[in-house]
């Protein structure tokens, strides 16, 4: 029986030549007890339609029904969690939850409404940290209060938005198997809005594509032939999930690229090399150990390198004797849990965190500030706003060029916006650009630099699965263009295979550093379709799972307090 019925929804927004149509003819039917996920990218409407389901904004055409009835306002038989917490920033976790019970609940005596909210609260989790407010919570506890939030409300039917989205790769898998366990002791009806197809094939009974707007419409729905509960290891070796996996992912590309085909350039990038100001040398930090044999194969070496920050109660080393050695041209995914010192490592390579054991030496010069010679790329790409496309990418280049006249510089600063398909917005202000148009600039002007070692921080851990697809493919097309060495911290498993010659793996902090190392002899140039396809692509993947989930025990004293 459907308890929830979507019949011809469309909605748009704006008025005459401004109005843009996000949602065209959807059609959706929901069984009572199902959980369904709709799998779709930013931009393509998913947070108007489950406003729409939630009756928080109405359609322009078409209805929503509920148990046979026309939705026409919001309801607490419908719970809704966002992506964003919402939480009132006063109130403690208790607090925020009672709020919510107090209002739906008020003829219960106060004494039931206590119990019903600590319940709630341990069913997340949450009972030792019942008294905290929000700010002294982490991500993931947030997100619980708000999961556990919206249960206190003994919805019939529960509305996810991307909840885990913002997450780091340890907590968001903790929540997904907290809201399946939650699923199945409740047998609420679920409708989970994601763009991580994992997630969703753990999680759903059905799964729909939401096709990219403009007009955005649902695709054809994929039915998850696997047995309940499903384990992240056990299912990597199962034949259906590996048809469904490629069969899913095939069409959203399929779909994406309908949508936006990647530009194409014949620019000619000038013949300048760069000039690098001097760095300091040996002996540095280093200088009392032997000095590496300069050349191609020890082109970057990172020598006992730690680091220690002082605390209230002590020093907490966070890196310890991290050893590694790059080859000149050799691409390296560092992975690990969040706060196993991913980060630091790069931060160090890139002079913006001082050492405090060991040292790095790049191209037989040992790092001790920041400096051009290492282009480096964070998740929030850090553009001027005020500045254009061209004048954010031309600040690095007028310094490195000094020696090239201003036709010579304009042509490298055109040559990669157009090579990362900004052909087309070269004069565009960056407050105007989207987040994956900002992500381009700041691969554009880590490449435009020459640098002798690239260095990438979760580059694409904001961005949709669509937009960070098409980013992958952009970095390694100027990649192997390019030759340069290359560092890419990530969480992302599949995006660790796919860029890397060698995947690095991180013990957990405190005291973090190399605890794996494996080689990926996947032929390249590499798209996500041969990555899937290739014989030894879940060998490697189960490798890279099997050794983040042996360090999620040690990752924290409490795993409940993520």
């Amino acid at each position: 029986m459907a308890i929830l019925e979507v019949s011809g929804l469309g909605k748009g927004y704006g008025k005459g030549k401004n109005r843009t149509e996000v949602l065209k003819d959807i059609d959706l039917s929901v069984a009572e007890g199902e959980f369904v996920a709709i799998v779709g990218f930013s931009g393509s409407g998913k947070t108007t339609l489950i406003s729409a389901l939630a009756g928080l904004t109405m359609p322009d055409a078409g209805e929503v029904r509920f148990k046979g009835r026309k939705v026409e306002g919001a309801g607490p038989e419908r719970g809704v969690v966002f992506q964003s917490y919402s939480l009132m920033p006063w109130l403690t976790v208790y607090g925020n939850i009672a709020l919510a019970v107090n209002s739906v609940f008020k003829g219960w005596p106060a004494e039931r409404r206590r119990a019903h909210t600590e319940k709630y609260i341990d069913m997340v989790g949450l009972r030792p940290a019942m008294l905290r407010r929000p700010k002294e919570l982490s991500g993931g506890m947030r997100q619980r209060v708000a999961v556990a939030r919206a249960l206190a409300m003994n919805p019939e039917i529960l509305l996810l938005d991307e909840p885990l989205s913002a997450l780091d790769a340890l907590t968001r898998a903790n929540l997904q198997d907290e809201i399946e366990a939650i699923w199945r002791k409740e047998r609420k009806t679920v409708v989970l809005i994601t763009n991580d197809v994992d997630e969703a094939i753990l999680l759903a009974d059905r799964i729909i594509p939401l096709n990219p707007g403009p007009k955005a419409s649902l695709g054809p729905e994929f039915r998850v032939a696997l047995e309940r509960p499903r384990n992240r290891s056990a299912i990597n070796h199962n034949e259906t999930f590996k048809g469904l996996r490629r069969e899913i992912t095939q069409y959203l590309m399929k779909a994406g690229l309908e949508k936006n085909v990647a530009s194409n350039t014949e620019l000619q990038l000038p013949e300048m090399v760069p000039v690098i100001p001097k760095g300091i040398g040996w002996p540095g930090r280093m200088g009392a150990t032997k000095r590496p044999k300069a050349g191609d194969e020890r082109y970057v070496e990172f020598f006992n390198v730690g680091k220690t920050y002082p605390t209230p109660k002590g020093p907490l080393t966070v890196v310890e004797d991290f050893q590694l050695i790059l080859p000149k041209g050799e691409f390296v995914s560092l992975i690990g849990h969040s706060g196993c010192g991913k980060s630091t490592v790069l931060a160090m390579a890139a002079g913006l965190n001082e050492l405090s054991d060991g040292g790095i030496v790049v191209d037989n010069k040992e790092v001790d500030t920041a400096g051009p010679d290492r282009g480096v790329v964070f998740q929030a790409p850090s553009l001027f706003p005020w500045l254009t496309a061209r004048e954010n990418v031309a600040l690095g280049v007028d310094r490195v060029y000094p020696h090239a006249n201003q036709a010579e510089r304009d042509d490298i600063v055109k040559y990669f916006l157009t090579r990362v398909g900004l052909g087309g917005v070269l004069d565009k202000k960056a407050r105007d650009l989207s987040n994956g148009m900002k992500q381009r600039v700041g691969i554009a002007r880590a490449f435009s630099l020459s640098p002798k070692l690239l260095l990438l921080d979760e580059p694409f851990g904001m961005l949709d699965s669509l937009t960070r697809w098409e980013l992958q493919e952009v970095l390694m097309d100027v990649w192997r263009k390019t030759q340069v060495t290359s560092i890419c911290v990530t969480h992302d498993v599949d995006e660790a295979i796919l860029l890397a010659d060698r995947v690095v793996m991180m013990t957990n902090g405190p005291r973090a550093r190399v605890g794996k190392v494996i080689c990926i002899d996947i032929p390249r140039p590499r798209t996500r379709k041969t990555l899937l396809e290739h014989a030894r692509y879940y060998e490697y993947r189960e490798e890279l799972l099997g050794f983040l989930e042996e360090n999620e025990t040690h990752q924290r004293p409490d795993a409940a307090a993520a």
